[in-house]
């Protein structure tokens, strides 16, 4: 029977309407059930390409459909992902977009069969040549049909493995055309009906709610409350799995809406008023039953877990952009949040990374700022930026964190109502490290900014009791005082733009607290006064 199959293909292709078709679709489908060597003598005859060029022709709903469907679902499980993807993604990508048809027009069970097979195809490892063959057909009906078919199946009662499938499926549409994509036309090509084009943002956002709520509650009862939690390390797994999909799409809905760029006029042209205060109330509960769950971690002396760092990921991403929002659970678990590490870090470094951007924004704010030093998590944002600066290979990535560590930092040292131990070892070894990282450099911003936080530590010690401190050397007071008299040279030579206000406010910086302390630092004061008269600028 299996030696018939190139013949069963080819008919398949030459005979298309002829009444033979469904008969072969059935051989065929009987012959790849049966045995492995049928499913690859199917794959290795063309039986892909074919399934490809004929899926689109096919009548709706049809019994032939159905059988084309399963037969492409065999070849993408049962034959090994890495080659059916990298040698058939143009085939692969036909079967998405014929797939996608049947997904949006159909209301029976072959609507969730269709829903299986194109979030297995998009969802697997190997998908990305597939991705780019889709991408290169534009974003047009089939993308449509996506939308519609995902949001058939959110707003009505189907089963909640269904619905994860539609969330899983979103996902990978999202990232093939970004985010864009969640607003857009819902109605189908000569179909009267269509629906709003906010639809499908507003049920992906309540389904991840829910999907974030339900997955966060089944997790803490399996790591806290279950008998057995060794038994249970699979389905905490996999319901860790589901959560990222739940985050990741939470996440796309905050990029999307922080893409507006605080335009009013902006998002009113692509979603309506009340629209946008539904999302940004949705993403309000969201981040509040998140931070629930870091609460419930740390009562439970919980620091570590990949759960966790996507906790905190997601709560970054929204307090990026709304550092004020939930701001008495922030508060209250920020320290908490800065010391949480992933499974496989050794020390917090990613939770920090994560909260920098909304860091950098509250530290503004007193109050925070004794919260970070009277709890130390403080040490854990220097930690975090000496780290990033002994990597020394910076990508501009890495150069932005940077920024936003040492604007946090500046921000924390700035407050004189929060006084910092004077021998403080993170201090000490940041001092060493930021004197390193401007070493060679000519970005005045850069110097400008080291020479500025090396200046306000500088405020809480002196020359004597550094040189006495086992973390410190008579090399490292050499990198200092060169560091300072950069700064001081680069502003007396006018090497800073009048326009560059940032660099020039920094400068006062430096100035006023070199001012306090140069008698304490004779050696820096020695190098700064030899370089010259300099005076104050001052900022129009």
């Amino acid at each position: 029977m299996i030696n018939k199959i190139p013949l069963i293909l080819e008919t398949i292709s030459r005979e298309a309407g002829s009444p033979i078709i469904e008969d072969c679709y059935e051989y065929l489908f009987l012959v790849s059930t049966a045995s492995e060597e049928g499913v690859q003598t199917l794959y290795k005859s063309g039986g892909l390409n074919v399934l490809a060029s004929q899926m689109m022709i096919l009548p709706n709903g049809s019994h032939m459909i159905e059988l084309a469907l399963r037969l492409a679902q065999i070849i993408v499980i049962k034959l090994p992902s890495e080659n059916v993807y990298s040698e058939h993604p143009t085939d692969l990508s036909m079967v998405v977009c014929a797939v996608t048809k049947q997904f949006a027009v159909l209301q029976n069970a072959l609507k969730f069969e269709a829903l299986h097979l194109l979030s297995t195809i998009l969802s697997n490892r190997y998908s990305a040549p597939v991705y780019d063959a889709l991408r290169l057909k534009g974003n047009n009906v089939w993308s449509t049909n996506l939308r519609i078919g995902i949001v058939a199946i959110l707003q009505n009662r189907v089963a909640p493995s269904h619905k994860l499938h539609a969330l899983v499926l979103a996902e990978c549409v999202i990232s093939i055309f970004g985010e864009r994509w969640l607003i857009g036309e819902m109605n189908l090509t000569g179909s009267q009906v269509s629906l709003p084009a906010d639809r499908c943002i507003l049920l992906i956002l309540e389904s991840s709610r829910v999907e974030i709520a339900v997955l966060l509650n089944d997790l803490a009862y399996l790591k806290y409350e279950a008998s057995n939690a060794s038994s249970n390390k699979e389905n905490i797994l996999v319901k860790q799995r589901n959560l990222g999909v739940a985050f990741s799409l939470v996440e796309k809905i905050i990029k999307l809406i922080s893409s507006f760029g605080g335009e009013e006029s902006t998002a009113n042209a692509i979603i309506s008023e009340s629209t946008f205060t539904k999302i940004i109330s949705g993403l309000n509960e969201t981040i509040g039953v998140v931070l629930d769950y870091l609460r419930d971690a740390k009562e439970h002396g919980q620091m570590k877990g990949d759960d966790l760092l996507a906790a905190v990921r997601v709560i970054g991403s929204y307090l990026a952009e709304a550092p004020d929002a939930c701001k008495d659970k922030v508060i209250e678990l920020l320290a908490y949040m800065l010391s949480i590490e992933g499974e496989d870090e050794l020390s917090p470094f990613y939770s920090i990374c994560f909260l920098l951007p909304m860091l950098c924004q509250i530290t503004l704010k007193t109050g925070v700022c004794k919260i970070l030093a009277s709890s130390g998590a403080f040490r854990e944002v220097v930690g975090y930026l000496i780290a990033l600066i002994d990597q020394n290979n910076f990508t501009s990535e890495d150069n932005g964190s940077i920024f936003l560590a040492c604007d946090t930092i500046l921000n924390l040292l700035l407050k004189e109502q929060i006084k910092f131990p004077s021998d403080d070892p993170s201090f000490i070894r940041l001092l060493v490290a930021l004197s390193h990282w401007a070493e060679g450099m000519d970005d005045a911003s850069i110097i400008m900014m080291a020479s500025s936080i090396c200046s306000l530590i500088l405020e809480l010690t002196s020359e004597e009791a550094l040189l006495n401190h086992p973390d410190f050397t008579s090399g490292d007071i050499g990198n200092l005082l060169k560091l300072i008299r950069r700064s001081f040279v680069m502003c007396g030579q006018d090497l800073i733009s009048d326009d560059a206000k940032a660099e020039v406010d920094l400068f006062q910086i430096i100035t006023s607290a070199y001012s306090s302390w140069a008698d304490r630092f004779p050696s820096i004061k020695q190098a700064v006064e030899s370089s010259g008269p300099f005076g104050f600028r001052r900022v129009s």
